[in-house]
């Protein structure tokens, strides 16, 4: 059953976000990840949402989501991820 990783970011430093999303699809295709949407706030309808921005990346499984974010390769990232953005990443797996 397919599972998703939903992360909402403020980005703290351009320069460095830019550095990290460039690394991260090397991180994804060993876990068959897919980006499937990457985009900036356009307007909260309702309620209150602090971030600006919103990435939503499909795995497999929920096993492939904690492979990848266990991975080495991804941990590598997480300290350059910390400076670049304020970020809160959430797994879902699907319903449907």
């Amino acid at each position: 059953m397919p599972a998703y990783v939903i992360g909402h970011i403020s980005v703290k430093d351009p320069d460095k976000w830019a550095a990290y999303r460039e690394r991260v699809p090397e991180t994804l295709e060993p876990w068959d990840a897919e980006l499937v949407f990457r985009g900036e706030r356009a307007a909260v309808l309702s309620g209150s949402h602090a971030y600006t921005d919103t990435v939503v990346i499909r795995f497999p499984d929920l096993a492939a989501v904690d492979g990848w974010y266990e991975s080495p390769a991804y941990q590598a990232l997480i300290p350059l991820r910390h400076q670049a953005a304020d970020v809160v990443l959430v797994s879902y797996q699907s319903g449907v």
